[in-house]
């Protein structure tokens, strides 16, 4: 929730003013505001008792506050009169102060019960709240669990994660805030305007004319600043993403001596951003002064015509006191309504992104009837295979056979094809024609759990999350031994480094896993995939980033890894596959060329020239 969005929620400030957000603040709308309430509201269904009792307690609440000034009043006049009446020196005049006692003890009574009422108020729409937000994230996990690749890759992750985390948080805090100050405070005006007429229609009369001058005074400032905050919210964005870009590559920019520049776009930037923030935030903080000045306007026209009336007798002065309270409050429920009405609209903007997620298309099921392969072999074949993404082809009938145990190589040029490849054996994309068999079962027929369990993964990109070194090679298999992780850190030649750290193997990572190097923790993910015992590796060449030295220690335990396994090598650097039992030379989609290293350079193909061009650049580089 934003800053504005919290300030909505408090109470009235000093004076009586609500404390809320300039309401010439850009308000974010859903694109079908109706369609997602009701939606949200399905949420809440299964809650529906809790949610009328919590509404019944909120009125409650209410009440005994609005009815308080009125009861306050009472003690004032009886005061008042039995203080004139002594001053006037009428015979056994009085004040009752036993009438007074009973007041201030029904008043004492009446908060107790309204802050009862408020406290399991809010106690039970804080359980409801917890369980609807619980239910959506559940909802939302099981969800990102179904979606197919393609929706990752085309959306980013911080995207991902804001409408998981801010959405689901904006929603959660209006939900257990906002519905009770919107009943409360429509109860409030409404309870209000009662009360005030039935003191005196005449000064509610006077009150009710200053509204139109109040709505007009925040409606042409609010259209004013809207256009600075629009400015300002553009102007922090700018100014975010140059921050963000600038110390991502500070290195870069100190080693071309480029800080003065960098320095220079930044004071820039920020000076748009003071420029727009200083506009938007002043002409926006006009409206409460100059409403106040409007509200005072009112009080001293109360004040005047309720001491004529009282001065004719026509209203009691506790009435009066009574009635300056409620028109000091009155404003304070519009203003609060309006400002959680512009929080709704934004809340169900965040809702209908939920739903966005929630309403994708997810992947295909599994088959109702599927096979099992109790040992799989490794053996791999594609038969006619296709795929594209939309009505582009990228595939196109290709067919591979892959015997058990070998090593197939993958190489050709950024945009081959070659991660898609591998993607489709895993069933991460759907084929659009033809089929690809493990063990003679085509894939479609295995359950996408037990097929991916045939598969052990090595990325170039480390993936290592934050707890122990042990817990992080345990996570290759479910129920390993501390023998079997320490014998697949031992094959990985990993152990020695692990056993050199303070704690071994009760190293905790950190979240990024920075304790270590890049070749460390390649290292770890190989130790990972040699536990699990696949029967099928997919390889992305893990060497490009590491030391020569630190290359030869995984090189030396990749080739550990793929013993009596069938091997997918997606390969970088050509000199590391030059014992691969089949390397297939891909681009455009398309196997131009397919067989042993001395085989292809003998062809003086495509291949040839790539790993010429490759032995060149190595030699220039030495040289």
């Amino acid at each position: 929730m934003s800053n504005g969005q919290r300030k909505a929620f408090r109470g009235p400030g000093r004076g009586g003013h609500m404390g809320g957000p300039p309401m010439g603040r850009p308000v974010e709308k859903a694109k079908d505001f109706q369609g997602t309430l009701r939606r949200l509201l399905t949420y809440l269904n299964p809650f529906k008792r809790q949610i009328i009792l919590v509404f019944m307690m909120a009125l409650l609440s209410t009440v005994f506050s609005i009815v308080s000034p009125k009861i306050m009043g009472k003690i004032t006049t009886e005061l008042f009169e039995g203080f004139l009446q002594k001053l006037n020196g009428l015979a056994g005049a009085a004040i009752d102060f036993q009438y007074v006692k009973h007041i201030l003890l029904l008043l004492i009574g009446l908060y107790i019960f309204s802050s009862v009422f408020s406290y399991f108020q809010q106690y039970i729409m804080v359980g409801v709240t917890q369980k609807v937000v619980f239910k959506m994230r559940k909802d939302l996990n099981d969800k990102l669990n179904k979606l197919p690749l393609k929706y990752f890759d085309n959306h980013t992750h911080g995207e991902i994660l804001s409408r998981v985390t801010n959405d689901v948080d904006t929603v959660s805090n209006t939900l257990q805030q906002g519905l009770t100050q919107l009943i409360i405070a429509i109860v409030t005006l409404l309870g209000i305007v009662i009360m005030m007429l039935s003191i005196s229609p005449l000064l509610t009369l006077i009150v009710v004319i200053t509204l139109p001058l109040s709505f007009l005074i925040t409606t042409k400032i609010a259209k004013r600043s809207q256009r600075f905050f629009a400015k300002q919210q553009k102007a922090l964005g700018d100014l975010n993403g140059h921050v963000e870009e600038m110390y991502t590559g500070h290195e870069i920019i100190k080693a071309f001596g480029q800080e003065q520049e960098s320095i220079a776009i930044f004071n820039q930037e920020n000076e748009r951003l003071y420029e727009a923030g200083w506009k938007a935030q002043f002409i926006s903080g006009i409206i409460m002064p100059l409403l106040s000045f409007v509200n005072n306007i009112g009080y001293v026209l109360v004040c005047v015509a309720g001491g004529i009336l009282v001065a004719q007798r026509s209203i009691e002065i506790g009435d009066i006191q009574a009635f300056i309270q409620y028109s000091r409050q009155f404003t304070n429920p519009i203003i609060q309504t309006a400002n959680i009405i512009n929080i709704l609209q934004s809340t169900i903007a965040a809702a209908e992104r939920v739903f966005e997620v929630l309403d994708e298309e997810e992947e295909l099921s599994d088959q109702p009837q599927t096979k099992f392969i109790r040992f799989p072999k490794g053996e791999v074949r594609f038969e006619d295979v296709t795929f594209g993404y939309q009505e582009e082809a990228l595939i196109d009938q290709m067919n591979i056979v892959v015997k058990k145990g070998q090593t197939i190589a993958i190489v050709g040029p950024t945009g081959a094809g070659k991660t898609t490849l591998v993607n489709l054996v895993m069933r991460f994309y759907e084929l659009q024609s033809g089929r690809i068999m493990i063990d003679g079962v085509d894939i479609k027929d295995l359950r996408r759990g037990e097929l991916r369990n045939m598969f052990g993964m090595v990325l170039q990109d480390t993936w290592l999350f934050k707890g122990t070194i042990r817990d992080n090679i345990a996570y290759g298999r479910e129920g390993a031994t501390e023998g079997e992780i320490v014998r697949a850190a031992q094959a990985a030649h990993a152990d020695h480094f692990i056993r050199t750290l303070p704690e071994g193997y009760d190293t905790v990572l950190n979240e990024e896993a920075s304790n270590l190097s890049q070749g460390q923790k390649q290292l770890l993910t190989i130790a990972r995939a040699i536990l699990a015992d696949p029967a099928i590796l997919i390889l992305d060449e893990a060497t490009s980033s590491v030391d020569t030295r630190t290359e030869i220690f995984i090189q030396k335990a990749m080739h550990e890894l793929r013993k009596g396994r069938t091997s997918f090598v997606i390969a970088h650097r050509l000199s590391t596959i030059r014992d691969a039992d089949l390397i297939l030379v891909m681009d455009k989609g398309s196997i131009i060329e397919q067989g042993r290293h001395e085989e292809l350079l003998a062809k003086r193909g495509f291949y040839a020239d790539l790993y010429n061009s490759q032995f060149e650049i190595n030699r220039n580089q030495m040289a």
